[in-house]
Order: structure tokens, then sequence, then C-alpha cells
């Protein structure tokens, strides 16, 4: 696992994701992309396990950077809703975030970009949602990917930092996703091991959170997460 700083956490949180809501509430501590955001779609609690609920599915992904698996755009004319179910936790939270959880994964298929997030610095509100986003696809082929990406708030409005492309990025059932940012450093790290990094400074604070990648249908409850762990710091 990604190691933590050897100081106390400014604040930390950890779910195994028990009981059943629509949306993820416990206690009020998560905000929600359609809930809170409006423009976005929500994250679903079931019996262990968290995952994203349909989404419009009216206009699927294209972005030039997916042109080596199929689904290529022009440079700088990203298509599609973008609607990603997306959960951040509410109040104040240190401005280095750890995040960890563990990939469920069943049915993988290669006709849809199923993905599973870790949210850095994030925040929602009305027709607004940014930070950073960290996410491997539900893929162990060639077409598997990990990629760093910023939100930059409105809906479809995002840079990629880094993607990278191949089967030693794609994730599979029980493997443990990680993220973390420390100063203008956002990594990612699938069992333990580094995977993906870039550099970035236009967000220095926000919340943790998850999410998932939209138009992949009903196979939203074939790919989710079983736990999520963050720990912040000053």
């Amino acid at each position: 696992m990604m190691e933590l700083p050897k100081k106390p956490a400014v604040r930390s949180y950890r779910t195994e994701f028990r009981g059943n809501e629509t949306p993820i509430s416990e206690g009020g501590i998560w905000l929600n992309g359609k809930r809170d955001g409006i423009d976005w779609a929500d994250v679903l609690m079931r019996d262990g396990r968290v995952y994203g609920e349909v989404t419009r599915m009216m206009a699927k992904e294209r972005r030039v950077e997916q042109e080596a698996l199929g689904a290529g755009a022009a440079a700088g004319a990203a298509e599609g809703d973008y609607d990603d179910p997306t959960a951040v936790l509410v109040g104040e939270w240190g401005r280095d975030q750890y995040g960890r959880a563990r990939v469920f994964s069943r049915n993988q298929t290669d006709r849809y970009f199923q993905e599973v997030e870790i949210r850095l610095r994030s925040s929602i509100r009305p027709h607004w949602c940014d930070g950073y986003e960290v996410f491997w696809r539900c893929l162990k082929t060639e077409e598997g990917y990990a990629e760093i990406v910023r939100w930059n708030g409105k809906v479809g409005d995002f840079t990629s930092l880094k993607k990278l492309v191949g089967k030693e990025y794609g994730v599979q059932d029980g493997d443990l996703i990680e993220a973390s940012v420390v100063g203008n450093v956002i990594k990612g790290y699938v069992n333990g091991q580094e995977m993906i990094s870039a550099v970035d400074d236009r967000i220095g604070s926000g919340s943790p959170g998850i999410g998932f990648n939209f138009f992949v249908g009903n196979t939203n409850v074939d790919h989710g997460l079983t736990f999520f762990e963050t720990h912040t710091y000053d």
C-alpha cells in the first residue's frame, strides 16, 4: 500500500458501505452528483458495495485520447454526456489527500468504458463539480487503462493530465486501488504499485470522494467498490 505521512491526519474516514441507500448518504456525509450537483448522476449503496446509477445514455464517450481504443474524437472535440455518477465527502479536509478502495468487478466487457474512480480535492454544488479524478478501467486486456483527469467545474469540461493504456493498467475484482495528491503531484496505485502520476497546481483544496463512468447501461451493477478509506493532512 502507498505510504501515509507519519503525523496525525487532519481528518480521516472509512466505510464498508453497509446498508442500502439511494443515493449514498451515511448520515449526510456524502454529496451526490445529481441530488446535489444536478448535472451528474448519483452513487448507490447496496449491501457492502457502491456503484453508479444508470446515466442518461444519450451520447457515449468519444475523446481524442481514446483513439487507440476505437472511440477517438478530433482534438478538442470530446463528445458525450459526461454525467458520471459522483459522490464526495462533506466538510473541510486537509490539502494533501490519500484514498484507497477495493474493486468489485464481474462480467467484464469491452463494450463499455467501465471505470472505478477515486476523487481528490473535489467539490459539488448545483451545476458545478471540480477536482482531481484518478481512475482505472475494469478490463484486464490490452484495452485497459489508467488516467488522471482534472474536472474544471461545468459538466463535460475536463482536462486529461495523463493516460496510460495496456493490460497492466486495467483492474479486476479484488484489486486495491489507491490515489494521492501531495502538493501538486497526483499519483495512482494498484495493489501497492505506483502506476500513474501527473503534476497540476490548479486545484488546491476540496474533498475526497468516489465515482464511476457514465454510459455503461445496466452494467453499472457489475463494477463498483467494496470499501473506501481516506486520510488527509495539511
